[in-house]
């Protein structure tokens, strides 16, 4: 699975790379380029949300909070916030840090972290107003 993942981000990496070829040059080749783009941040988003969801569990807040919740409501609420957190991701990181991502795990570990940790208060103080 890992192989896959790093192949994915690799392939994006590349494809964000490519965005810099001329208008018109080639349809088919641009579509090809977007759909690796957008599969690549998936896989991002998803590593994020994962990240998020096991950081969100990790607080002696949510551990207080969610005693009293029912697990519909602590899947929406992590749901919502780690939405939130992934939806933020792409804004925070370069396209050398998905490239460096694509090729080290350990790189890759350490950037998903960091932006989780960036963006997940200000995501669930959001949603606990």
């Amino acid at each position: 699975m890992k192989k896959f993942l790093v192949s994915i981000t690799m392939l994006a990496t590349f494809a964000l790379a490519g965005c810099t070829t001329t208008t018109g040059a080639n349809t088919t080749a641009g579509n090809a380029i977007g759909t690796a783009n957008n599969i690549g941040m998936n896989v991002f988003k998803a590593a994020i949300d994962n990240q998020c969801r096991s950081e969100i569990q990790k607080q002696n807040a949510w551990r207080i909070a969610s005693a009293v919740m029912t697990a519909e409501q602590k899947e929406a609420v992590q749901s919502n916030v780690c939405g939130c957190v992934s939806e933020q991701a792409p804004q925070q990181v370069t396209i050398v840090e998905l490239g460096n991502a694509a090729i080290d795990s350990q790189y890759r570990t350490r950037l998903v972290t960091r932006v989780v940790a960036k963006s997940l208060q200000s995501c669930y103080a959001s949603f606990t107003k």
